[in-house]
């Protein structure tokens, strides 16, 4: 073998094996991806709080007799009626009163028959002029003061009745004893006739309807109102739950521990009879709800003004990315199509890439690339003006940025529908009458390279967020992690400044909104 045939050799077995190493690396730099699959299923928004559960109504049962207590019928956890004897009270005084209005009902009644026939023989006196009118004046004077002396008596006869009645206490209601606060023997004072209110001897209350009362956090508030349903569960029962409902808002807000909270009472139906009063309760407000809808895991998410420095975390090339249609679609919220430009040419579509499908505008036959040079226009001298007002001190460089970001959506609805726009979260139900906003995925392509795409989200909890178009069931995305999203944020910064010149609203934006090349 000649020295010439040896090294051909040589150079082929090392092409082959760099050809080789580097396929490998490819495979593992997508391997080493995290991917999440878009699936089905229900959504619900819950504002979750904590109270105690407690009796909707208390009656708190005192005696309007004083004395000492004989004996008590009633005990904690007793169920009684309306009218049910609770307890005894001794009767002595009361009934030694009692005896003695008796007496003086009988001679007031007396007293009445008797000046009644005086007064009858003192007319027919005077009307035989026997005695002076003088005379039969005191008569009457006397029946008048019989009659009053009777209504006295009959009126202290009924107090001392209804006296002796209250030594006897019963239940004001129905309901069941929760405390007891006395026993027997004990001397009580009359709720009445003293001034602290009296002894109270027990508390009762209706358990067969509940209540919890809670504290909501103020951010939650705005979203809260009464008749929404609620899940209450108990630790006594974790694997049952309660169905309750919200009943009353308190306006007047609770500060706990520099937290601003407000009282929350959810109403339970408690004929079960299993809630108790003092039972601690964990309660869930129903808010809003999205059954069979298009799901995406949290962390599958990047907004839109992040889809720069995500995509530089995949390792994909933003210079062959058409960002400005993701900021316009963030205002706009139709768009649905995919980043990549599909050429490097300014109206070329190389390789008839996924931007070569449904590049016309829906509803309208203009072409992107005469859609992108109005708008672009348009950028261009807003630009330069915000440049002005910058160099002329009339607006701070934080302004500046937001005026960026405000110009990049402000034409919404003109985004365009690019092929990679799927339907499959159109049908969710009521997805039409609830507020979307955008946002971006990574989509696995049939390549195993991510490409980005708008979507419209709907409604969000702790872990998925429902996407209303721009995914369908069975997608699979890519995740970007929120450490590899820090890392290049600033490293997207410092490109996108260096590609400007130097300045944030300097030159070097292409027709399409996104980065190119520069030509030399």
């Amino acid at each position: 073998m000649t020295r010439r045939t040896l090294t051909l050799a040589l150079t082929g077995v090392i092409a082959v094996v760099t050809a080789a190493c580097s396929n490998d690396e490819s495979v593992d730099e997508v391997s080493s991806l995290t991917t999440v699959e878009v699936t089905r299923g229900n959504l619900s928004i819950r504002a979750e709080a904590t109270g105690t559960v407690e009796p909707i109504r208390t009656v708190e049962v005192k005696s309007k007799a004083s004395g000492e207590i004989l004996r008590l019928h009633a005990d904690v956890g007793d169920q009684v009626g309306p009218g049910s004897l609770l307890a005894d009270i001794d009767p002595r005084d009361v009934q030694n009163r009692f005896n003695q209005t008796e007496a003086d009902l009988a001679v007031a009644q007396a007293r009445l028959e008797i000046s009644e026939a005086q007064l009858e023989r003192s007319d027919q006196l005077l009307e035989a002029g026997v005695i002076t009118p003088q005379e039969h004046e005191s008569s009457r004077l006397e029946f008048a003061n019989s009659q009053a002396s009777l209504v006295k008596a009959e009126t202290n006869h009924d107090l001392a009745i209804l006296q002796l009645n209250d030594v006897r206490i019963r239940a004001p209601a129905a309901g069941t004893i929760i405390q007891k606060s006395v026993e027997e023997g004990v001397v009580i004072q009359s709720a009445s006739q003293n001034v602290s209110g009296g002894t109270a001897l027990f508390m009762m209350a209706n358990l067969a309807e509940m209540q919890v009362r809670t504290l909501v956090d103020e951010t939650d508030m705005g979203q809260l109102a009464s008749g929404l349903e609620a899940i209450v569960s108990v630790e006594a029962f974790p694997d049952q739950s309660f169905r309750g409902m919200v009943d009353k808002i308190e306006p007047q807000a609770t500060v706990v521990q520099n937290v601003t909270m407000f009282p929350v009472i959810v109403s339970l139906d408690n004929s079960s009879g299993l809630l108790k009063p003092g039972m601690n309760a964990e309660v869930e407000v129903l808010i809003d709800e999205a059954l069979d809808v298009v799901l995406v895991p949290n962390n599958a998410i990047v907004q839109t003004s992040d889809v720069g420095p995500a995509a530089m975390a995949l390792g994909l090339n933003i210079d062959e990315m058409d960002l400005m249609q993701f900021m316009r679609g963030s205002r706009g919220g139709s768009g649905g199509g995919q980043g990549f430009a599909g050429g490097r040419e300014r109206g070329g579509r190389q390789g008839g890439g996924p931007q070569s499908e449904g590049a016309v505008e829906e509803g309208n036959g203009d072409s992107p690339s005469e859609d992108g040079q109005d708008d672009q226009g348009d950028v261009m001298a807003r630009l330069q003006e915000l440049r002005a007002q910058v160099e002329s001190g009339e607006i701070s460089q934080d302004e500046m940025r937001a005026a960026m970001q405000d110009l990049g959506g402000g034409r919404g609805g003109r985004g365009r529908s690019g092929a990679g726009q799927r339907s499959g979260g159109g049908d969710s139900p009521g997805a039409s009458t609830r507020d979307t906003r955008p946002a971006v995925v990574f989509v696995m392509s049939v390549d195993s390279v991510p490409e980005p795409r708008l979507v419209q989200m709907g409604l969000n909890d702790w872990d998925h967020t429902q996407v209303v178009t721009g995914v369908q069931e069975g997608d699979v995305l890519v995740v970007v992690g929120a450490a590899q999203l820090m890392a290049q944020q600033q490293e997207y910064q410092a490109r996108m400044m260096s590609r400007m010149g130097g300045n944030l609203f300097g030159g070097g934006m292409g027709r399409s909104g996104g980065f190119r090349p520069r030509t030399p």
